[in-house]
């Protein structure tokens, strides 16, 4: 059996980096782990491509090849997953589909021939033996919660590594809230579900064999979910094996704002190679976090959590949104002022969206406020229900925001505000970094002599280089961010 996987492509956004990544010649942040976890599960004489959208062209040849196109996407993938269904239909090729977009819409997509739905560990092998009987079915679907110990090592061979920014790996799918706009609980469950630390570790030795060095993004929704499992078995574990290899590796994550709390957890991250976390911060209004149940970042001082991470020496990059019910024409104002003294350079602010199957999109499903569709898109000014602040005023205060935290000024300004906040205590990786310096170089052309904004870059390099030397490169990686997102918003202009 031939077996093309496809993944889709990903439009310009905020998490694409797609502007960023020119300056150290990478095509894609991230791989499709979903994808090459799913390939690992087919049988091993079964011949497998690889095609990431991200990275490389899809061509009719690979199309004709193979016996079945397997594909998996997200919500904003959506336009380039309705063009490679076309592709496959006009050559008569049968595909099956699963991930997040197909187990929230399978029936969207009727041109579809098989849909495995939900987690694979369940779902695949009900098809698979089908398949073998030939007579699968059009859906396999399951509302179980798979056993992580049956998930394989991913085939990381099928990518082109070097394509990349980070490699990718998952430690357990689940998250102890319920915030009422997140679809990750209704996916995914509340139970915190771990894969064994030796499993991990047989994930991180195959990347080491296949030479990746760098970072590494552990991708659960919630990293600290189990945050006893986390400190006592998973961390001592990976420290001791990276210490064994030489610390080849560096990770990020996505946690939740109670990781300010434990302080030893925090500093155990660091010793073993962590450098920054995601954390859904949404709002500083009492009134939202209460009424949309997130319960983790209500009645405490965000602002000082958020330090307390930095001064770990911990990078945070935050969620924000605007839009709830409660919000009044203030809370503009007090995001751009948050967002400012929070130091977060990387600070994804969104209008507010019902994804499907969420306690918010039922409840405004009863209230007939659903408009259409979430496009999955965080940054792209779409709601898909009707809110209650009026939307040309939601819209010009969401704006206001975007020009006030990424117009060159105030984010040069808020990225010094960071570099103040941030200790960095992990000092391993000594090597020359040839990536970083040729993306110096193609950012004091790009960055500080073509484009606008160009005085507030060599003002930051400077301050840099007299109060905190020893972030040199952090300034100019986040001031590369920086012109991604000018780019992206619109805000970028040449001279």
């Amino acid at each position: 059996m031939k077996i093309l996987f496809v993944y889709p492509l990903y439009p310009d956004s905020f998490w694409s980096f797609k502007h960023a990544l020119k300056f150290i010649s990478k095509k894609a942040a991230v791989p499709p782990l979903g994808l090459i976890t799913v390939s690992a599960m087919l049988p091993s004489n079964w011949q497998k491509k690889l095609i990431d959208l991200n990275v490389s062209e899809l061509n009719l040849k690979d199309i004709v090849w193979a016996d079945y196109i397997f594909i998996s996407a997200m919500y904003i993938q959506k336009e380039s997953v309705n063009k490679i269904i076309s592709e496959c239909v006009k050559l008569n090729k049968k595909i099956v589909a699963g991930g997040p977009l197909f187990t929230q819409e399978y029936k969207n997509y009727p041109l579809i021939d098989h849909f495995v739905l939900n987690e694979a560990e369940i779902t695949l092998p009900l098809f698979l033996a089908d398949l073998s009987n030939g007579q699968p079915k059009k859906i396999y679907t399951t509302d179980q919660y798979a056993d992580l110990s049956l998930s394989p090592v991913p085939d990381y061979h099928l990518l082109d590594l070097k394509k990349y920014v980070f490699m990718n790996i998952q430690v357990s799918r689940g998250c102890p809230y319920s915030c009422d706009f997140c679809e990750i609980t209704s996916l995914l469950g509340h139970k915190v579900r771990m894969k064994n630390t030796r499993q991990t570790i047989k994930e991180l030795e195959a990347l080491y064999q296949l030479n990746w060095r760098g970072p590494v993004s552990i991708v659960d929704d919630n990293f600290i979910g189990n945050k006893k499992e986390i400190k006592t078995h998973f961390l001592p574990t990976l420290k001791t094996w990276l210490h064994k290899h030489k610390y080849p590796f560096v990770f990020n994550i996505q946690s939740s704002i109670d990781l300010a709390d434990d302080k030893e957890l925090m500093s155990l991250m660091i010793e073993t190679g962590f450098t920054s976390t995601f954390i859904g911060i949404e709002t500083p209004d009492e009134i939202a976090l209460r009424t949309c149940n997130k319960v983790q970042n209500k009645n405490r001082d965000l602002l000082k959590s958020i330090r307390t991470i930095q001064n770990s020496g911990l990078h945070v990059s935050g969620g924000f949104i605007v839009g709830f019910d409660s919000d009044t024409p203030s809370v503009f104002q007090r995001q751009i002022d948050f967002i400012q003294k929070s130091g977060i350079v990387s600070a994804m602010v969104g209008l507010l969206n019902a994804p499907k199957n969420t306690v918010l999109y039922k409840r405004l499903e009863t209230e007939n406020r659903l408009t259409t569709e979430a496009t999955g898109n965080n940054t792209d000014s779409s709601m898909n229900f009707i809110p209650k602040m009026d939307l040309d005023e939601l819209l010009d205060g969401y704006k206001k925001i975007i020009h006030n935290i990424y117009e060159a000024k105030p984010y040069y300004k808020r990225l010094r505000r960071l570099l103040m906040n941030y200790n960095s205590l992990y000092k391993r990786r000594k090597k020359i970094n040839f990536s970083l310096i040729n993306a110096f170089l193609k950012s004091m052309y790009v960055i500080g002599i073509v484009n606008k904004g160009r005085i507030e870059y060599w003002k930051l390099l400077i301050w840099t280089l007299f109060n905190k030397p020893g972030l040199f490169s952090d300034a100019v990686t986040f001031a590369i961010y920086g012109y991604h997102f000018r780019t992206i918003y619109g805000l970028r202009q040449s001279r």
